[in-house]
């Protein structure tokens, strides 16, 4: 599948990587909190598979992040590319 090429879908991969790096935890423990496939976490982290705002905010909240924080991170990578 050909990776999403935009900014915005880089940072966004960028930032959850960092995010959950940064909880602790690996993509299927991350998965598991969310109860998805761990493939989901993988396709979003590889930049093949877009994050909608509600998964935005699941995904933060199971890594225990603030996702205020997490979108400002996402603007910031975007402009730093």
């Amino acid at each position: 599948m050909k990776a999403l090429r935009s900014p915005t879908a880089r940072a966004v991969a960028a930032v959850l990587v960092k995010a959950r790096e940064s909880a602790g935890l690996t993509q299927r423990q991350l998965a598991a909190r969310i109860r998805r496939p761990h493939s989901v976490i993988g396709m979003i982290e590889s930049d093949q598979r877009q994050v909608t705002v509600p998964e935005l905010i699941t995904l933060a909240e199971a890594m225990d992040a603030d996702p205020v924080d997490l979108l400002k991170r996402i603007l910031r990578e975007r402009v730093a590319r």
